[in-house]
């Protein structure tokens, strides 16, 4: 996939950078929101490969920079490196993209400032998934397969020490790559986490499979790696034998979810897909390019997720 940048923008707007942002309900979502919201804007895709080198990325960057109409972008799959190959390039970094060494929020209003929504995004979504209280009263664990921005931020925020004993009683992180569960290792130094951290190098389903196999009952199980929408398949393999009582979340919500049929074929598992996580990361990201106040919960969220379920794959 080469890279295809739009034409500079006639009219106020804000991009998304991902893979196959064409078949994103936002297409349609984005719309309704715009107009419930008060917001002038329209949506505008960029589309590169997972990995993709490093001068697309910067060629993106350049992009924002120079249009006048760009307000910002939301960040998807490319969080990690997107930042790595343009850190030189952001006019200001805000603390947790610091922190957390990815940016899933770009914003124009002073420069290219990179921010990293996916701490409070996917936080608000995890304790959709599993309340407050639950880490208290089950004593379970949580296993992040994939080690990229979102798995980074879900650990970061399950980890807390202002969570108190609400927290797992371990945090496995796995994915193919060593180097970016080094990258995960490095931001729990940095934050000084006091709950266990475990890392484990997969490169083949059959890996995942073995660290689910270790897991206590009730434990969280998100499939964080793309797989299923990004490309098809599963992390796991059909082989893998869940935990009693677990809850299986995937960050996707479209494409074939087959993470979401293993769960569901093992009959004793809760199962969620990234609906949720979908609307807090876009309600962030439009709430920080935009400078406007988006509720995250009670009747004005569920008015914006009422206006988004009928664009629902």
């Amino acid at each position: 996939m080469s890279l295809e940048l739009p034409p500079p923008a006639s009219r106020p707007t804000l991009y998304f950078i991902g893979v196959t942002t064409k078949s994103s309900s936002i297409r349609t979502v984005f719309p309704r929101w715009a107009e419930h919201l008060g917001i002038d804007a329209v949506l505008e895709g960029i589309d590169l490969p997972v990995h993709a080198p490093a001068e697309d990325y910067r060629r993106v960057v350049e992009f924002l920079a120079a249009g006048e109409l760009g307000r910002g972008a939301l960040v998807t799959t490319h969080k990690l490196d997107l930042f790595t190959a343009c850190r030189d390039l952001f006019a200001r970094v805000d603390p947790l993209a610091e922190l957390m060494h990815e940016v899933s929020c770009l914003s124009t209003s002073d420069g290219v400032v990179a921010h990293a929504k996916d701490p409070i995004s996917a936080g608000l979504a995890v304790d959709a998934v599993a309340p407050p209280g639950y880490w208290s009263s089950s004593g379970a664990d949580v296993f992040l397969i994939g080690a990229g921005g979102a798995a980074i931020a879900l650990s970061w925020y399950l980890s807390r020490s202002g969570r108190g004993a609400d927290r797992p009683r371990r945090i496995v992180v796995s994915d193919r790559d060593p180097d970016r569960l080094d990258a995960l290792k490095k931001v729990h130094a940095e934050a000084g986490t006091d709950v266990a951290i475990e890392t484990a190098t997969t490169p083949e389903p059959g890996d995942n499979d073995r660290v689910l196999a270790s897991l206590s009952p009730g434990s969280l199980v998100v499939n964080a790696t793309g797989l299923g929408k990004d490309a098809p398949g599963s992390p796991l393999t059909d082989g893998a034998t869940f935990p009693r009582d677990a809850l299986a979340w995937d960050l996707n919500y479209r494409g074939e979810l087959r993470f979401l049929d293993q769960a569901r074929a093992a009959g004793h598992v809760g199962v969620h897909d990234g609906w949720v996580y979908f609307l807090h990361g876009w309600t962030q990201v439009i709430s920080e390019v935009f400078g406007i106040e988006i509720a995250t919960r009670g009747p004005e969220f569920q008015a914006l997720s009422d206006l988004a379920a009928g664009a629902r794959r």
